[in-house]
């Protein structure tokens, strides 16, 4: 009960949060004409349009104009030069009731933040503050809910900087707190370092939790395909095709998944395995929130197989898999799980006659069925290499326990009864564990290999 107490205070609500009333937003994007930091597979007015989909995920936020301003060097203080800034700031002021701004870069620093919210007279958010706002929105689980809170401490502490100069300059000079010889600014680092430090606890104890239902799942040998992909990309729709199930309701909007969620369903087999729905990913996703959402993404490590899907209608998509590839290598995963990928190119009936460019790549609607049973064929292939199962029929004889212990211990596909002499050939699919010890309690047992 203390542990819950404690949770639910780590979990109130957010002092970030920009509140529930209606935000009428400016979109503005910096667009680099040259140099680094212009990426060569996208275009301002594809970047603008995905920072509008992020708005437009927000309940009660309406996107009020879309403005694409040039700069040579977007981490400068005003980031953009002198005659650009006057002209945008005159656009957002003859706005009817803007209430924000909408900057679409990964960060900007708490004293840019100052700035231009004096000279622009509203709210002005970056990419970070809108995604994080959105896994606010969308987060149903304690631990998700956690590790959004996680990735808020950057924040709160850009921002208690700005705050402590503030003072400084206010009472020329920092204070004592009543004599505790701490100053203001070291009181709120400190609350702050505690904070951070009860919600790493907190998601300790459910990873831990959910490294023990790993386990069991281990126990039980069910192997695990992680759907990954970019946001949007369909991975929900494609699992809901893969198995049937009609409690999972996709919907067409960034960041609907924020937990993994874990469904079952057959290969062509029989074989049971079990599909993880993970987090999308996005372009510019700032690294404290990937960091934050590691706990979550940490279960694509004890996958058998990944399956990537791309929305292969979208002008962006060789983006898109770059930044889902990136994502991947950073999280350290066996070398074998990349090398084994399977590429899904979805959203195929939008594009008449389609054919993948890229080699081994496998071209499905979830929405309309199409190359499902090819992509399950693959991933069962995939799935008996990487968990070293085998196909084998064996001759038993049916007044032996042994047809009881195969459809406990394997999973059984065909039985093909030879009533004449009281025997039968069992097809099965069964690990190397439970195939050794199938010889050592049956050693007369005839085994064909498949």
């Amino acid at each position: 009960e203390e542990d819950e107490a404690a949770l639910e205070e780590l979990l109130g609500p957010s002092p970030l949060a920009p509140g529930p009333g209606a935000q009428r937003v400016a979109i503005v994007h910096p667009a680099v004409k040259w140099g680094p930091q212009k990426s060569p597979l996208t275009t301002a007015e594809l970047q603008i349009a995905e920072a509008t989909a992020l708005v437009d995920t927000l309940q009660n936020w309406t996107v009020l104009d879309k403005i694409i301003i040039p700069t040579k060097n977007p981490s400068k203080k005003f980031v953009f030069g002198k005659g650009n800034f006057q002209v945008l700031t005159e656009k957002i002021k003859k706005l009817p009731h803007v209430t924000a701004v909408f900057l679409n870069l990964e960060r900007i620093s708490s004293l840019t933040k100052k700035e231009l919210e004096g000279a622009w007279g509203v709210q002005v958010f970056d990419r970070y503050t809108v995604v994080l706002h959105i896994f606010r929105c969308n987060a149903q689980t304690k631990e998700a809910k956690l590790q959004v809170a996680l990735a808020e401490i950057p924040l709160l502490r850009s921002n208690l900087k700005n705050e402590a100069s503030q003072r400084d300059q206010q009472r020329g000079g920092s204070r004592y707190i009543m004599g505790s010889g701490e100053t203001f600014l070291e009181t709120q680092h400190r609350v702050l370092k505690e904070r951070e430090l009860k919600i790493r606890n907190a998601l300790e104890k459910l990873r831990r939790k959910r490294a023990l239902l790993r386990t069991r799942r281990r126990k039980c040998e069910f192997p695990m395909v992680s759907v990954m992909g970019y946001t949007n990309c369909g991975k929900t729709t494609l699992i809901k095709a893969l198995t049937g199930e009609a409690e999972i309701q996709p919907r067409d909007q960034l960041f609907a998944t924020l937990d993994i969620t874990a469904h079952a369903g057959y290969l062509p087999s029989h074989m049971a395995v079990i599909y993880v729905d993970t987090i999308g990913f996005l372009t510019d996703l700032p690294h404290n929130l990937v960091e934050s959402f590691s706990a979550t993404l940490e279960e694509v490590a004890y996958s058998d197989l990944i399956v990537h899907v791309r929305d292969i209608t979208h002008p962006e998509t060789m983006l898109q898999k770059a930044t889902v590839l990136s994502v991947l290598r950073n999280l350290n995963l066996p070398s074998h799980l990349l090398d084994s990928m399977i590429e899904v190119h979805n959203k195929v009936d939008l594009i008449e006659r389609y054919k993948p460019a890229e080699e081994n790549a496998l071209a499905v609607s979830a929405l309309h069925g199409h190359g499902l049973e090819e992509l399950k064929q693959e991933i069962e292939k995939k799935i008996l290499i990487a968990t070293g199962k085998k196909i084998l029929t064996v001759n038993i004889n049916l007044e032996g326990p042994q047809l009881s212990w195969l459809y406990k211990e394997a999973t059984v596909q065909e039985v093909d009864v030879m009533p004449e002499d009281g025997t039968a050939r069992v097809k099965v699919i069964i690990s190397s564990s439970a195939f050794g010890r199938y010889r050592n309690l049956f050693p007369n047992s005839k085994i064909f290999m498949s």
